[in-house]
């Protein structure tokens, strides 16, 4: 059995409070895209090992017992030790480490899977908080639908936002940031407009009120994310921003403007159009 777990864009970002536990509220908004990976589940016979795991595609640092998908199964098998040992084949186009959610959806249509395919009769809560142990933006994926998240991202309320009839168009420059260090600097403020409102609002407004706090150490950093951004404006983007702690930047463009724009050869380019 065969699913393709999807990235999310961030509409927003706002970190707000540092908690006692070492993780910062937040608020954003949570935006399912039309990027997915290729994920396979099959029974096998073999007792010596409960998970076989392998990866093709875009190559990914995390393998093995540390994979987010392993994990889910293992996470899933204290539970229910019925369920066989397994042949999981993950095939990866989302870009790693990239604000788009790749890992965490991954995880999440594996546990899924896991319970579609042995009947594990679980409910979508109880979906919700296994996967809220695997990663913070783990449980979106369980609803997969444009969803206003606060605290770490956990909690979620849908929310009524479509990019129907527009384009999205990601650009990726390669770069893994790491979201612990750039979390550690950001200073958190409570805004001024909550993302969810701004989102309610013409999307023409968004490239003055929709911001994403992690952009400014990020740029900082890596000044070619910045130049991402702005060549997006400057290609007639209605909006532009980082996804989550970056390094890839989306723009959404009318369909019926094509943008001209030049990147690096190594860059990762992709258009893609909302239903």
């Amino acid at each position: 059995m065969v699913v393709f777990p999807n990235g999310k864009i961030n509409l927003g970002l706002n970190v707000i409070r540092k908690r006692g536990d070492g993780y910062r509220d937040l608020e954003t908004v949570f935006y399912p895209i039309d990027i997915a990976d290729g994920l396979e589940i099959i029974p096998t016979d073999s007792s010596a090992d409960p998970i076989q795991f392998s990866v093709s595609g875009l190559k990914i640092n995390i393998e093995g017992a540390h994979n987010l998908c392993v994990r889910s199964f293992e996470l899933l098998k204290r539970s229910f030790p019925q369920i066989p040992p397994v042949k999981m084949h993950l095939h990866k186009t989302i870009p790693v480490g990239a604000g788009l959610g790749g890992g965490s959806s991954d995880a999440s249509f594996a546990l899924k899977l896991f319970n579609q395919k042995f009947n594990l009769n679980l409910s979508t809560e109880s979906l919700l908080d296994l996967a809220l142990q695997l990663g913070s933006d783990c449980p979106f994926f369980i609803i997969d639908k444009p969803s206003f998240a606060i605290g770490r991202g956990e909690f979620l309320e849908r929310v009524n936002v479509s990019l129907s009839g527009y384009k999205i168009i990601l650009v990726n420059p390669g770069i893994h940031v790491s979201t612990a260090e750039i979390f550690s600097v950001v200073t958190p403020s409570l805004p001024s407009k909550s993302i969810k409102e701004i989102i309610q609002q013409p999307i023409d407004s968004w490239k003055i009120e929709l911001t994403n706090d992690l952009e400014e150490p990020v740029f900082k950093k890596y000044g070619e994310v910045k130049q991402i951004k702005d060549e997006l404006y400057k290609a007639g983007a209605i909006y532009a921003s980082m996804s989550g702690s970056g390094s890839t930047v989306y723009g959404i463009f009318t369909e019926d403007k094509p943008p001209h724009f030049f990147f690096p050869s190594n860059y990762f380019v992709k258009t893609l159009k909302v239903k």
